[in-house]
């Protein structure tokens, strides 16, 4: 009679231990497809373009300084020459610097953004882990972080359905609205 409880005990904690229930998702499709990072894409793409445009001008500017002082450069004395030289070279060094302060700002700007929209696709991931009873939730990527997995694991389409329709409702959020 023990020997039939301890069998019948093992294998209740062998069948406890294999309840667990596991999936995965594509990190990478979830974050492309992820409709606010579109929206964040399209924004800072607009901004660059925008952005280049601006510099594009300033160098065109600067380029017709150039010309002008090419066509003036023999009317000129030696020091007007030198000095007009020293200013447009002044004003390269000014317009490059302001051209890498720029563009690394908007960059700077973008990772905090895309840094921010990973979180929340990390604080939606746990929540629904949560709310599905998971044990756990893998993430893929093109790494190939995993290698094989039953089909039928595979969530993201599930959790990218449900990220796009809340917005990316996070873990603080949903604390808040209980």
């Amino acid at each position: 009679m023990k020997k039939l409880f301890l069998v019948l005990s093992m294998g209740a904690i062998f069948t406890s231990c294999n309840n667990q229930k596991t999936a995965y998702v594509d990190t990478t499709v979830l974050i492309q497809e992820y409709s606010e990072m579109k929206e964040v894409e399209a924004d800072f793409s607009q901004r660059s373009e925008s952005l280049k445009r601006e510099l594009d001008s300033a160098a065109q500017g600067f380029q017709q300084e150039v010309m002008a002082f090419r066509d003036n450069a023999a009317t000129m004395s030696e020091a007007e020459r030198q000095a007009a030289q020293d200013e447009l070279m002044r004003k390269q060094q000014m317009l490059q610097q302001q051209q890498q302060m720029r563009s690394g700002q908007l960059r700077q700007e973008g990772d905090q953004v895309i840094d921010s929209l990973i979180t929340k696709v990390k604080d939606f991931v746990k929540v629904y882990g949560e709310e599905n009873d998971y044990t756990y939730i893998f993430g893929s990527n093109e790494s190939a972080n995993i290698m094989y997995a039953e089909e039928g694991l595979d969530i993201t389409q599930e959790i990218l359905k449900e990220l796009n329709e809340n917005r990316g409702v996070t873990e603080q959020d949903a604390v808040v609205t209980q």
